[in-house]
């Protein structure tokens, strides 16, 4: 179990190099990560979902519930950020209509699930997180074809039944099912030592699932051009920057900016990735645009929840060095 535990810090400090590794070895060897297709990556997706509630507490979802302003606050940036920046970028850096739509079409789906992951792995309010995937997620039916033929002129059909399934089974359920088990049994001694582990389990889904995205679509990334992968850039980090700003007019925790700047940068990229391919046929740059979202968003989260984890460990490295010196003076 102390092998476990160590290996699963050691995944969780080095997350974004995890990932990466995950991303190039699928790109060059595919069939490494073939079998995350369907119900395997669900599955992968359910697993990560209730280690996280295994960490939740009644305490984290009353915090919540007294709150109701923060989840309109980071539901209101989700779709009023990502979307703006998209069609502000899409204009500003003149990009192809194919790409324009796939960009459009990411920042206005909801947040993603592997938003909530980062949460976890940085600290943030994983509580929060998942309230603000799951609201914006149940808005997406109406919100994203209303803000697709605003800002593109495209339409989209959103399966709101098959969306709400999606949310049930792989984000509600095991959560609560984590947070019960937490319940129940977290203040064994033995429960807490398993808990340890979590951080790596999250690690490891979460390469999988990107391993999984660039097998499928790795081999169009490099016929796309360097203009997607700039606007995707650009899209994601102003998503953060924004994000983090939106939360700090709002006066929440560090935490919870943490949280709604990740939730607000990283987006449901599988989700657009799909809907280009169903509703574009005909614009094969749009699901390429989307594709690099899903794989970029992941990597970046991991290396933004890395910039947090080692922004704690300074301010606690530099804490104690300021109270070491006021011990000895």
């Amino acid at each position: 179990m102390k092998f476990l535990q160590k290996l699963a810090a050691f995944m969780a400090k080095w997350t974004p190099a995890v990932v990466t590794l995950a991303a190039v070895a699928a790109y060059f060897a595919p069939g490494v990560f073939g079998w995350v297709r369907g119900n395997a990556q669900t599955s992968l997706l359910g697993l990560i979902m209730l280690t996280m509630g295994l960490t939740l507490t009644g305490e984290d979802f009353r915090a919540l519930a007294s709150r109701p302003f923060d989840i309109v606050v980071g539901s209101l940036a989700q779709f009023t950020l990502m979307p703006l920046i998209a069609y502000g970028l899409v204009h500003g850096l003149g990009l192809p209509k194919e790409v324009g739509v796939g960009l459009i079409l990411v920042g206005c789906c909801p947040g993603g699930v592997s938003s909530n992951i980062m949460s976890f792995l940085c600290k943030g309010d994983v509580a929060f997180s998942v309230g603000l995937t799951t609201v914006s997620t149940l808005a997406a039916p109406v919100m994203t074809p209303f803000l697709m033929l605003w800002l593109a002129r495209e339409s989209v059909d959103v399966d709101a039944v098959g969306m709400f399934t999606s949310i049930l089974f792989v984000t509600i359920l095991p959560v609560a099912l984590g947070f019960v088990l937490n319940t129940a049994f977290g203040t064994r001694t033995g429960f807490g030592e398993v808990k340890k582990v979590l951080p790596g389990v999250a690690v490891a889904g979460l390469a999988c699932i990107v391993g999984g995205v660039v097998s499928a679509h790795g081999q169009k990334f490099a016929q796309s051009g360097v203009i997607v992968f700039v606007a995707v850039f650009c899209h994601n980090a102003l998503g953060y920057v924004l994000g983090y700003a939106s939360g700090m007019l709002a006066r929440f925790t560090r935490a919870k900016r943490r949280t709604v700047s990740i939730e607000v940068g990283m987006q449901n990229a599988g989700l657009a990735t799909v809907l280009a391919g169903k509703h574009f046929p005909t614009m094969p740059e749009a699901a390429i645009a989307s594709a690099v979202s899903c794989v970029w968003h992941s990597i970046s989260g991991a290396l933004l929840a890395g910039i947090f984890n080692w922004a704690d460990s300074l301010a606690d490295r530099l804490r104690r060095k300021v109270l070491g010196g006021a011990r000895q003076g």
